[in-house]
């Protein structure tokens, strides 16, 4: 229901999303330098806001995502995918300590997808996380 995703995604904020949201936007600006790195940037970015407000939305896979989504996604996991997600585990072990913490903690591992492979994704409106 839209009560109870807005109150996880309220306690998430506090409990750690604000913080995954910001090294989101922090490796968005670093690629964004690079016009090179610009998709990346957009990718960080698009997933910063996902990182953000989770319940409520989930992650889909864009039609037509051919071969060089693969290749960035390679690129991406091996600059910036993998610290990520270390980021998420390392955020996810500290929310599971508490009862209320666990389902964020579930919500952080189940955002690891997505952070290690963005590219020829899409976050929309539905069921999410929650």
């Amino acid at each position: 229901t839209v009560p109870m995703r807005t109150l996880l995604n309220l306690i998430w904020v506090v409990f750690g999303g604000f913080w995954l949201w910001l090294g989101y936007l922090f490796f968005g600006v670093i690629a964004c330098l690079l016009i090179v790195t610009i998709p990346a940037g957009v990718a960080s970015f698009r997933i910063a806001g996902y990182a953000l407000w989770p319940f409520g939305r989930t992650v889909v896979t864009k039609p037509g995502a051919g071969a060089m989504s693969g290749l960035s996604n390679v690129i991406w996991f091996l600059v910036a995918g993998l610290w990520l997600a270390i980021g998420h585990l390392t955020t996810a072990a500290a929310q599971a300590v508490t009862i209320i913490g666990i389902p964020l903690a579930i919500a952080n591992v189940k955002m690891i997808p997505v952070t290690c492979f963005p590219f020829g994704k899409e976050v929309v409106p539905g069921d999410g996380i929650a």
